[in-house]
């Protein structure tokens, strides 16, 4: 099989009823079981004429569905080193803290496969942060999405990367998000909670579900209204899921400035003067900043706490919607 090829892959009359992840195995010799379940969890492969389907390698396919498979080129296993300028906000023998911009994708994935952070660190630390956390994602234990920017910290060894995992995965590890969003809520503090899980309705998006999912918790409380239908949040992580706080906020009904997923009507949209949607254009990014990290140094386990202050680029929208007028307090 030639690798950045789709396929078309019709259902035969006697597999109606089987599934996916082992039609396509059979019917693909060239594709192992396991390929196929990379292939849909990434959005390769969809059914032709419904691509917003939702498939899952467990799916059972019908007599008469014709499936459209692409196979992404081959890339190195093992990212490559790349000279990225980083801002490093504290660095020993263990662990990195960086303030990342806007704009940088956190590790290699399919339609980012180089230039991310990962790239960045391979060229900082050395090839034997290669060895760490796994070959796609060296030394990363939590990430941001590519258009939030701010702090996370990196592991730079096993035992760093063991000790700061756990953190994680027990809630220790603090991390504190400005945010700009439309609207105010109606109760100044509060948590957010519901399950996150693929959404039913595009595969590319994030929704609280009803059924199945992840937990996930979110604490808000309003800083300061922004212009006459904004506000400025500060939202504190209990949970690690992706999109959280976007996710999380558009459901409450308050979606993050700029946000192309997950930001609202295009009505709403519409709504915004055109000077607050030039601002939004030229920053090209949400408007989602992470401020504070706080996490118990995995060697020495002292509490270290860092903070950043809010970006440039973010800044400058805050201040487009601020010129909006005032909601009231």
């Amino acid at each position: 099989m030639t690798p950045g090829t789709t396929y078309t892959v019709p259902v035969p009359a006697d597999k109606g009823g089987t599934r996916l992840d082992r039609l396509l195995a059979e019917v693909v010799p060239a594709l192992s079981r396991m390929r196929v379940k990379a292939l849909i969890e990434g959005g390769q492969i969809a059914i032709a004429g419904d691509v917003e389907a939702r498939l899952s390698p467990a799916y059972r396919v019908r007599r008469g569905e014709t499936f459209r498979v692409i196979v992404p080129e081959v890339r190195p296993a093992t990212p490559e080193a790349q000279a990225i300028p980083l801002s490093i906000v504290f660095e020993d023998a263990d662990v990195i803290v960086v303030d990342k911009p806007a704009g940088l994708v956190v590790h290699p994935a399919p339609g980012n496969p180089d230039r991310t952070l990962v790239n960045a660190l391979l060229a900082h630390a050395g090839a034997s942060l290669s060895g760490i956390g796994g070959v796609a994602r060296p030394g990363i234990v939590h990430r941001l999405d590519k258009d939030t920017s701010g702090l996370l910290v990196v592991a730079k060894n096993d035992a760093a990367h063991r000790a700061l995992t756990r953190q994680f995965a027990s809630r220790r590890l603090g991390r504190v998000y400005t945010a700009l969003v439309w609207g105010m809520p109606e109760n100044r503090d509060g948590t957010i909670e519901g399950n996150i899980g693929r959404s039913a309705k595009n595969r590319k998006k994030m929704a609280v579900v009803a059924k199945g999912g992840k937990a996930a918790r979110t604490r808000y409380a309003v800083i300061r209204a922004a212009g006459a239908s904004a506000s400025l949040l500060e939202c504190r992580l209990e949970t690690g899921r992706t999109h959280q706080i976007r996710v999380h906020l558009a459901n409450l009904g308050h979606p993050v400035v700029g946000d192309p997923l997950y930001g609202g009507s295009a009505a709403r949209r519409r709504s915004v003067p055109e000077a607050v949607r030039e601002a939004i254009a030229r920053a090209g990014r949400i408007a989602l900043h992470a401020r504070e990290l706080v996490f118990v140094h995995p060697a020495s386990g002292e509490r270290l706490r860092f903070r950043s202050r809010t970006p440039n680029d973010m800044n400058k929208v805050i201040r487009a919607v601020d010129a909006m007028g005032h909601l009231e307090s």
